[in-house]
């Protein structure tokens, strides 16, 4: 880590690139060395210019004078970097005359709720919240997401903060870094918030089965927090409402994160979750990410609810309550999916773009315009329903199956989870499914010096163009994210990725052969296109 920015000889800060930290809606840099090749560029003195910007863009957005005293939250996920990190965006915060609540170990959902919560013995609501974290990247990285009462910030509130930071960060001097870290001392305070948040959880639970005091007792549940942020979910939620927890593993929070990946999408962390439930032949597993905004379940059987099978568990729920409500979900979603949720439930899919924000944003869109949507769901495991101020919370969704559970007990219906097996009966899912990443060399002749988005959108010109002659293939006549191609059984998804020069394809199919003349004609396509590697490609179709 860098010196601490009292000490740091401001001259001699390292220049820092600010607008590459911008990931999307979030910040995200390495913090921390140890990994070969990655440059540390998230320190201390970036993080307090980068708390600086925040507070003077919230000041802006609150239109508030200087007899208000704005209050931001601070908390973290269990990164080993995130102590230094909040002291440091802490003291820019406060050098900027704002009111710093620390929260310590949260979860990025809570941070969000904080600026909801109506409760002044906890400082809240809050004007702004800050959760600092990177997900499920490897320890070395970190990065904040940031929160109004008005939800996360978007793409260019994320710009405009770095675009504050780094001129803060060049104005830096030695006096002004120590009267920051002076102020903090004196306007920081300890708050623990997530007691507030747990308890939120427990009486939604509690309500759905009618205000029974324990509507879980008996249910044989397993948490697997992967050593992040939701390990409270035990102990703080589960328990109150009188499920048994024992067999729940990686619970205590580390930052090396040593047992595996805390990612509901990852193959050993679900692996891991569904030998839990079967080893302690528990009714149900739950899986957290490190900041518990995305989540995961396993029933008795082993069965995994996520990606598909989690939208279409979630679809089944809402569209109990809301008949006929809009599902929003991004773009890689199969087929059958559509099918399950228009046909058998009777509501309607709107497939949107990828990006949990842009299919929060999107529902919120829909709404506005007359058409009602309940769910904002991604594969990836991001879900946030309207009930719920489009929060963006694993725990949240968790809790909607619970009450699901509780709820089918109270009225005297048993099983176990086969309640939430039984509601995703009828879903189609591909026999076939893979995701190839076709990347874009930047440096290739063939991009001429442009942008690697401007070469990726010509590949896809030129696939849309090229499949229009093939009677065996018709390209979706609703789309929103790349080209979508339906052929052979199955379909395909040719898209630009977000953030990196990578052209991934979603291949479907109800077998391998499908599969294969699906890929064939992608190949086809995009094969002169000297400055893409199709290695992938090539290797799946066997050229």
């Amino acid at each position: 880590m860098a010196a601490s920015a009292s000490s740091t000889v401001v001259p001699y800060l390292d220049k820092t690139d600010f607008l590459r930290l911008q990931n999307g809606s979030d910040i995200r840099g390495v913090a921390l060395e140890g990994v070969e090749g990655e440059d540390v560029n998230l320190t201390e003195p970036v993080a307090e210019a980068i708390g600086a910007a925040f507070a003077g863009w919230l000041v802006e957005k609150k239109k508030a004078d200087a007899s208000q005293h704005l209050r931001v939250s601070i908390g973290h996920d269990s990164r080993i970097s995130a102590k230094l990190l909040q002291n440091a965006i802490s003291r820019g915060l406060a050098g900027a005359g704002l009111e710093v609540v620390l929260y310590g170990l949260a979860s990025t959902p809570a941070m969000f709720n904080s600026t909801l919560t109506k409760d002044e013995a906890f400082s809240c609501p809050v004007d702004g919240s800050i959760m600092i974290t990177a997900s499920h990247l490897p320890f070395n990285r970190n990065g904040f997401k940031f929160f109004t009462n008005g939800g996360g910030l978007g793409k260019p509130d994320i710009k405009d903060i770095l675009e504050r930071a780094a001129n803060i960060y060049n104005q830096f001097t030695e006096e002004s870094l120590t009267l920051s870290e002076r102020v903090a001392s004196l306007s920081t305070k300890t708050v623990d918030y997530m007691t507030v948040y747990t308890s939120d959880l427990v009486k939604a639970v509690r309500k759905a089965a009618g205000n029974i005091e324990k509507p879980l007792e008996g249910f044989h549940i397993v948490v697997d927090a992967g050593n992040g942020a939701g390990g409270l979910f035990a102990a703080k939620v589960l328990e109150p409402l009188g499920a048994i927890t024992s067999g729940s593993q990686f619970l205590e929070p580390d930052g090396l994160f040593p047992n595996h990946i805390p990612n509901p999408e990852d193959k050993t962390a679900m692996k891991a979750i569904t030998k839990a439930v079967l080893d302690n032949k528990a009714d149900l597993g739950i899986i957290f990410d490190t900041d518990v905004d995305r989540s995961a379940a396993v029933d008795s059987t082993g069965r995994e609810f996520n990606r598909n099978r989690l939208i279409a568990l979630m679809a089944a729920i809402v569209l109990e309550e809301h008949p006929g409500t809009t599902i929003v979900t991004d773009s890689v979603t199969s087929d059958g999916l559509t099918t399950f949720i228009e046909k058998k439930l009777g509501g309607k899919h709107h497939r949107f773009k990828r990006g949990y924000k842009n299919v929060i944003d999107e529902a919120i869109r829909l709404n506005s315009t007359g058409e009602e949507s309940h769910l904002a769901i991604e594969t990836s495991g991001h879900g946030a329903l309207k009930e719920n101020n489009w929060l963006d919370d694993g725990a949240y969704l968790m809790v909607k199956i619970l009450n699901k559970l509780a709820s089918a007990r109270a009225s005297g219906v048993g099983g176990g989870s086969n309640v939430l097996t039984g509601l995703i009966e009828g879903l189609q899912e591909p026999a076939f499914s893979v995701e190839l990443r076709l990347k874009i060399n930047q440096n290739h002749p063939d991009l001429k010096g442009g942008s690697f988005r401007d070469y990726g959108e010509t590949v896809l010109k030129h696939l849309e163009n090229s499949i229009g002659s093939d009677p065996n293939l018709q390209k979706a006549p609703v789309n929103f994210e790349g080209i979508r191609v339906s052929g052979y059984g199955g379909w395909f998804l040719l898209r630009l990725s977000l953030h990196d020069p990578v052209l991934p394809l979603n291949i479907e199919a109800p077998n391998n052969e499908g599969a294969v003349k699906l890929g064939l004609v992608v190949l086809a396509a995009v094969k002169e296109f000297a400055g893409l590697d199709t290695s992938a490609l090539n290797k799946f179709v066997g050229s």
